[in-house]
């Protein structure tokens, strides 16, 4: 006889239940499904018991069926957006070529795998992918939303206020709306700069601004101009980048032109300050020893660039973690309101000031 055809079919060994796991644990199987749905009130101890029990028999969630009871999806939706109405795959090359998105994605990550949840990442530049997230959204796609928005004109934060979908924001709100927000004290920041380059003798400082219709970019000009002011120094010439590289380079190429004299640069980030360093060594300028040079954000490109960047340390991993612990505590308690954190900066010295 054919023992292939006579040997009986394996037999799938039935999958773990709720049930198995409070077997084991010694509990009721409510408990361990307050447990297993993240739901508060369970002692510490009785939480650890079950953990280890759904380990032991190997249990693992019915994420649909989980999902109908606590009507989460163990999602949030974060989402990069601007104001503009074109120009998509230069957005998309800004946002995966800029280390300051990526350090908000490590936050992000580092703070919501712990806790088994997920981000699903989601650009809106034009209209039409605003109008894509806020119906992803209301669909109950995702628990919520980060949001880092480019442009004091988007018009998303206000969209989610008015959905009543919850939300937090990296950087305040340009105009006053009941979102949560994570921000840094910018003016502070560049007064710490402005501080750094009169106590090395600089007095004939010029600085590239970022976007003034980005509230970041405009404070970390006002916070400068204004701490330059008291140190007695009543103007200062500016120049207008966009945080690339190449703005920097086109920025120190004009205030060279026009201030041939200067002896102290204040990039508003990082990358433009790694293209003023690029321009000042084509002249033949040497950093510090001729020009001082300090940037802000304290990213990558402060490291990569030579000399290594002074800046201002704007604690963008700590920044994002703690705006999706917002994002939690709110989708936790829907009617708690909106909460915001103002960070500190700090002044990095290295090489070039």
């Amino acid at each position: 006889m054919d023992e292939s055809r006579s040997r009986a079919p394996a037999v799938a060994a039935p999958a773990p239940t709720l049930e198995d796991v409070a077997r084991m644990a010694g509990v009721s199987r409510a408990t361990v499904s307050r447990v297993v749905n993240r739901t508060r009130n369970v002692d510490p101890a009785i939480q650890e018991t079950v953990r280890q029990a759904v380990a032991a028999v190997g249990y693992v969630p019915n994420s649909a069926a989980r999902s109908l009871i606590t009507r989460r999806t163990g999602s949030v939706a974060l989402v990069v957006s601007g104001a503009g109405e074109g120009e998509e795959e230069a957005f998309r090359n800004q946002v995966f070529t800029d280390p300051f998105f990526s350090r908000v994605i490590n936050g992000v990550l580092g703070f919501l795998r712990p806790r088994g949840m997920h981000p699903v990442l989601m650009l809106a530049e034009t209209a039409e992918a605003r109008e894509q997230v806020v119906s992803y959204l209301r669909q109950g796609n995702a628990d919520g939303t980060l949001l880092v928005s480019t442009h004091a004109a988007d018009p998303l934060p206000g969209l989610l206020v008015e959905a009543g979908l919850p939300a937090v924001l990296f950087a305040r709100p340009a105009r006053a709306i009941p979102i949560g927000f994570v921000d840094l004290a910018h003016q502070e920041g560049a007064r710490l700069a402005a501080d750094r380059l009169v106590a090395g003798g600089r007095r004939r400082v010029v600085a590239i601004t970022g976007p003034l219709d980005i509230r970041a970019a405009r404070d970390r000009q006002d916070g400068f101009i204004e701490a330059m002011a008291r140190h007695g120094e009543p103007w200062i010439p500016l120049a207008a980048g966009n945080f690339t590289q190449a703005s920097g380079e086109a920025a120190m190429r004009r205030l060279l032109a026009e201030h041939p004299d200067l002896d102290g640069v204040f990039a508003a980030n990082d990358l433009m300050a790694q293209g003023a360093l690029h321009i000042l060594r084509e002249h033949g300028r040497r950093v510090p020893e001729d020009v001082s040079v300090i940037g802000f954000d304290d990213s990558s490109a402060a490291t990569a660039s030579r000399p290594a960047l002074t800046t201002v340390r704007q604690p963008v991993e700590e920044m994002a973690a703690e705006m999706a612990r917002l994002l939690l505590e709110r989708i936790a308690e829907p009617g708690g309101g909106p909460k915001s954190a103002i960070f500190d900066p700090v002044l990095v010295v290295r090489q070039s000031g």
